[in-house]
């Protein structure tokens, strides 16, 4: 949901404009140049053939405001600029505010933020950052939700505080004051953990203070940070060593800290700072042992960050990162048995051509047309066509423990959800263990049974959505064996689950979720071949599989083909205010993945009906004026389906059909219909899903609509 952005340069001369620009939507150098002084001119900072960068990057994951805070003119100075709207009126704002942008800095720490609200309207005052008090001696940027904030406010009233805003973070900065104030000897860092002990909820957060000039603590619990690294050499080593207290200075610091709302003093006990293990960030040192000139980009997306560098690092949960003097440090309360003392300096895979539109006009529309790649980067190097083998590196430990389970419980939302539906029956039919799909949220307040033998399957285009993380924290305090299913690496899912697989959609920008929903299809198939390769007398049925995922790139590419005849078909909609989809089987989980792309994206009203239940009430809706569409593409259950066209012909329908290239049973003549390529039935839900995408794609360009970001939505739903 919110996006956060912040940017910090070490040694590294940069002037405010240049600031300002990597922060928002503005434009950067893709090449990184040391400046050797202030004196070169602008256009030698500023080189030729920019590339977009900061906020702008973070817009697709929907938000309804924008803001940033950056140094000052002066000593102990903030400017903070906040503007509700998109980051256009923020940049706006920020060109009217007539700011020195030539004012040079060697070192200088810059937030920012776009928010999706949650706790109060959009409004300039409950945008991001936050501030302890007028003077802004604590600005915070916050994704997340703090459910202690209501008791942190009343005991910071009851000092004195006063708050301005309705949100939750701003509990997070006052908090930090009040206890500087009553002991300004804590460094940063110690500050920022005490602060971090009292806060409940999930959180990635961004600090900075004037009291710590140059300096950025950020923190992640239940929400996404990676920090990217640019350096003027190379790095020495490519990890960063996790510092952490030691075990037996904590119940000492628990007597004196740990009930901090029954009584306020109780925070206030600095750490000993003697029990803090120090590195020496040897990353980043130079061959003096001085810290070499740097500049840290830290995100809540890794895609805002490619253009500045590819050398990031993942934050995991209750990391506590401290940027100061060109050094990064990670700090931990806790080690806990078996974590890692190290946190691996990675190259980011992303190309900067993945996330521009190129030559669509939408990002959504881009996605749909990378499917034929997308699948096929799911299936590389994991199917083996020839030999009839499938090969998931990522569960190899743990496949005989799996075939072992008792059932196998899917747990996802939306248009996860739906291609974990779309997978049900081809998991019973070659593993023969029971198989659940359950919604998350719905799976937590049923508080549904769990049990140690139980194999829980999380499924997330982001890896970052809160039910699912919510239910994947449920299901391990259980003993269940967890598998994550998850598009973005380093993501919360791919961290705490056993084990998993990455779908290798690559980025997915627009909202609407397309290329990401056929990859999980097929990796989640593949997962199903997998489990299944112990059992002779399933051998036939994998091997007409692995033939069927072999052409689903070359029948993507045929039915993409159908673009523009669809175009023209969704004129059939103008002004219509709802939609009917049928399918039966396994093409039910298609009609739900084709519905909600058409509610999400058109605002249309579209119901998905199993045919199957279509005479059990909603045939009632059926006349000559309701849209309907109904997918059927032969497979076992088509005589079943028939009946259903019959049924809506008989009372005057007029449906549109998805149905297999040259079916005599839908003449040219008597029926629309869309011409699609037969599969393998377990897989002809990929086939027929495209048509679906493309016909709320058209009809949400037809309504002029934003495509990217629908409204009220969010990318990536990281609250409940």
């Amino acid at each position: 949901m919110c996006g956060i952005f912040g940017y910090i340069n070490y040694l590294v001369e940069k002037d405010r404009k240049y600031i300002l620009n990597t922060l928002i939507n503005g434009k950067c150098p893709p090449p990184w140049r040391l400046p050797s002084s202030s004196s070169r001119s602008s256009s030698q900072r500023h080189p030729a053939n920019p590339s977009t960068t900061g906020l702008q990057r973070l817009e697709y994951r929907g938000y309804d405001s924008a803001g940033l805070a950056i140094d000052g003119d002066k000593k102990n100075e903030v400017f903070a600029v906040k503007e509700v709207g998109k980051v256009a009126s923020l940049k706006k704002l920020v060109e009217e505010s007539n700011f020195d942008e030539s004012k040079v800095f060697d070192s200088h720490a810059g937030i920012a933020h776009t928010r999706w609200a949650t706790h109060g309207p959009p409004s300039r005052i409950n945008c991001h950052p936050h501030r302890s008090d007028p003077n802004w001696e604590f600005s915070i940027v916050h994704n997340g939700i703090i459910t202690n904030y209501k008791e942190l406010k009343v005991l910071l009233e009851g000092k004195g505080f006063k708050f301005e805003t309705e949100t939750d973070t701003e509990a997070i900065a006052k908090l930090a004051k009040y206890i500087y104030d009553e002991h300004p000897e804590l460094s940063f860092v110690q500050l920022a953990k005490t602060v971090i002990k009292e806060l409940q909820g999930a959180f990635g957060l961004l600090m900075k203070s004037v009291h710590f000039p140059h300096e950025v603590v950020a923190a992640r619990k239940g929400s996404p940070l990676v920090v990217g690294v640019r350096t003027q050499k190379k790095m020495k080593v490519d990890f960063v060593d996790v510092e952490y207290q030691d075990d037996a200075a904590l119940p000492a610091e628990r007597a004196s800290q740990n009930v901090a709302l029954k009584n306020a003093n109780s925070l206030l006990a600095p750490p000993d700072k003697s029990l803090l293990h120090r590195s020496q960030s040897r990353a980043f040192l130079s061959d003096d042992g001085v810290p070499m000139p740097t500049e840290f980009f830290l995100s809540s997306d890794p895609s805002s960050i490619v253009e500045h560098t590819k050398k990031v690092l993942y934050l995991e949960d209750d990391d506590i990162a401290h940027i100061h003097e060109g050094s990064l440090n990670i700090h931990r309360l806790t080690k806990e048995d078996g974590a890692s003392n190290v946190r691996t300096i990675q190259t980011l895979e992303i190309e900067l051509q993945e996330i521009m539109k190129g030559r669509f006009d939408h990002f959504m529309q881009k996605e749909i047309f990378e499917q034929p790649e997308s699948v096929v980067n799911a299936m590389r190097g994991r199917l083996d066509a020839e030999n009839k083998t499938v090969t998931l590196g990522g569960l190899r430990q743990y496949i005989t423990t799996i075939r072992r389970c008792r059932r196998i419980i899917f747990i996802a939302c939306g248009t996860s959800y739906h291609s974990c539906m779309a997978v049900r029956g081809i998991f019973e039919e070659l593993t023969e263990i029971p198989i659940a799909v359950e919604l998350a949220s719905d799976f937590l307040d049923r508080a549904a049974p769990v049990f140690r033998d139980d194999t829980c399957v999380f499924v997330s285009q982001s890896g970052e959505t809160a039910d699912s993380l919510m239910a994947l924290r449920y299901c391990l305090e259980r003993g269940a064996l967890t598998v994550g299913i998850v598009n973005s690496v380093g993501s919360s899912i791919s961290l705490l689950t056993h084990c998993g697989v990455h779908i290798n959609a690559g980025p997915e920008i627009g909202v609407a979720s397309t290329k990401a929903y056929t990859s999980q299809f097929v990796c989640m198939v593949m997962f199903a071949l997998s489990l299944s390769e112990d059992r002779a007398s399933k051998i036939k049925r994998r091997e007409e599989i692995i033939d069927g995922l072999t052409k689903i790139s070359d029948q993507f590419r045929e039915v993409l083909k159908l673009d523009q005849p669809i175009k023209k078909l969704c004129e059939r909609f103008k002004d219509q205010k709802s939609l009917l989809l049928l399918g039966r089987g396994s093409q039910h989980a298609t009609a739900l993945e084709g519905a909600l792309k058409i509610k999400e994206i058109s605002y249309l009203h579209c119901e998905a009906v199993m045919s199957g239940e279509l005479k059990h009430g909603v045939l009632a809706l059926v006349d000559e004026n309701l849209p309907i569409v109904m997918i059927l593409t032969r497979d076992g259950i088509f005589a079943k389906s028939l009946n259903a066209y019959q049924q809506v012909i008989a009372r005057a329908g007029r449906p549109i059909i998805i149905c297999n290239e040259d079916d005599p049973e839908f003449p040219a003549d008597k029926t629309d219909k869309i011409e699609v390529p037969q599969q393998v039935d377990c897989l002809q839900g990929l086939i027929n899903v495209i048509p679906l995408q493309l016909m709320s794609y058209w009809m949400a360009v037809a309504e002029g609509v934003n495509v990217d970001m629908p409204r009220n939505l969010a990318k990536s739903v990281t609250v409940e």
